[in-house]
Parts: structure tokens; sequence; C-alpha cells
């Protein structure tokens, strides 16, 4: 069963950052799809539930180098 988030993302500051929290999420199983947006602040993610969580989503995030609120 897929699911929609939209996350609060500080600290992306151009379209690089985008495309790098884009990729590393684009790399993981169960991410169906994802839109980043450094103007909005924003990360919106599309997930498969049975394969991966709203946490694991928020360290891969996080793990890019940016801070994530919900």
């Amino acid at each position: 069963m897929s699911e929609k988030v939209t996350l609060t993302v500080k600290g992306m500051k151009c379209g690089g950052c985008e495309a790098n929290v884009n990729g590393k999420l684009e790399a993981v199983e169960g991410v169906l799809s994802n839109s980043a947006s450094f103007k909005d602040n924003q990360v919106c993610v599309e997930y498969d539930a049975s394969k991966i969580d709203l946490d694991a989503i928020k360290n891969v995030i996080t793990e890019a180098g940016f801070l994530v609120e919900y």
C-alpha cells in the first residue's frame, strides 16, 4: 500500500540540494516517487509502507545533510 507524505526540510539552498535529496531517495527501495523543493523547504514522498517506513525516509534525508521537520 502506498502512502504520501510532505516533509519540511531545512538547509536546502539550491537546485543542487534538491537533486541531492531526490537522488538519495530514488536509490532507496520502497520509495515510489519524490519531489524536493528548496524554495518551499519541502520534500514530497510517495512510498510503499510495506517496504520502508517514515523514519527510514527521514534518516535518508538527514544523512544527506539536511534537517527534517514533520
